[in-house]
């Protein structure tokens, strides 16, 4: 083995190391319960978790409820859904299920409309609800408009549709996207290699919907004619990457829009990586547990100061778009 190759092994074991010292970390912290005085929420607090059924979603849903929250377990399918929230009630939990499809608009005004009339609104909504054909190394774009819809236009629906239910709350309410560190702008091994593209997306201040939307449907038309291959997209889970990448700029395009709010009306919008968690979606290849991938989103959902807004995290710390 030559002097190069040895470094970059020895950068993985200390990477590798860093990172499974940082889970520790966590574990420790998690397990530390939150005082009276930092629990602003309450049993009467509403979260709503998307595509709530399995996997992130559901250990999400899990822990909210065991923090003592009611939550709202929503998933597309209506038999699946109402199975994983009868889990959760039989262990005692205030977790209630109703039917959601984040690319469906009507399916989206009856849900708001029963928030409202069932609980006056909502303190928190974590956009869940996902889809990524390729597992592995696969970059197959044969689902590109399907992942990009649910994705991106099914959590920017979500968020447009939850602005309004938002209740007023000195501690601020709570949106939290799951997103995924491959739709960094930049990443080392994954990235916008589109420099002008690039340098669009990054400027938070110029940041607008047609240019997100644009984006993504330029993407969708060089998928039809074929040409994506060198328009400058991510190298890796290129549609997935994309989508996320979307979903990121729309979370800072929208702290920037509620950054305005009075206090008592704050709302506080967010995304993280979860890291690459043992699910279905990864072919359960992952090597985090859905428990530690869930961590980041419960953090921010209840954070007592909250001050945070437009960014994006994993592991508790923030990270560059």
């Amino acid at each position: 083995m030559d002097d190069t190759a040895e470094k970059q092994m020895d950068k993985k074991e200390r990477a590798k190391e860093r990172r499974e010292k940082r889970r520790q970390e966590i574990s420790l912290i998690r397990s530390i319960p939150y005082s009276d005085h930092q629990r602003w929420w309450s049993a009467e607090t509403i979260a709503v978790v998307t595509g709530g059924n399995r996997g992130i979603g559901f250990e999400i849903t899990h822990q909210l409820a065991l923090h003592g929250l009611t939550v709202i377990l929503t998933s597309r399918e209506i038999a699946v859904g109402e199975e994983s929230a009868k889990v959760l009630q039989e262990g005692g939990f205030k977790v209630v299920f109703h039917q959601l499809d984040v690319i469906d608009q009507q399916s989206i005004n009856t849900f708001c409309s029963w928030i409202k009339e069932n609980y006056g609104g909502i303190d928190i909504l974590i956009n869940n609800a996902g889809f990524n054909h390729n597992i592995g190394s696969e970059n197959s774009v044969e689902f590109a408009e399907k992942v990009i819809t649910i994705n991106y236009i099914g959590t920017k629906n979500m968020i447009k549709a939850a602005i309004p239910l938002m209740k007023p709350n000195p501690a601020g309410a709570r949106i939290v996207t799951v997103s995924s560190r491959l739709a960094r702008l930049n990443g080392s091994k994954n990235r916008i290699s589109d420099d002008a593209l690039r340098q669009q997306l990054e400027d938070a201040d110029s940041l607008s919907e047609e240019l997100i939307d644009g984006t993504v449907n330029k993407f969708l038309k060089q998928v039809k004619d074929g040409s994506w291959t060198t328009g400058g997209w991510h190298q890796n889970n290129t549609d997935y990457s994309l989508s996320k990448l979307a979903a990121n700029a729309y979370t800072r395009l929208v702290a920037r829009e509620l950054a305005g709010r009075p206090e008592g009306e704050k709302i506080y919008i967010n995304c993280y990586c979860p890291g690459w968690v043992k699910t279905a979606m990864t072919g359960w290849a992952g090597q985090v547990t859905p428990e530690e991938g869930a961590d980041t989103a419960i953090w921010l959902s209840l954070l007592p100061d909250m001050h945070i807004s437009g960014k994006f995290f994993a592991e508790r710390r923030e990270i560059h778009f």
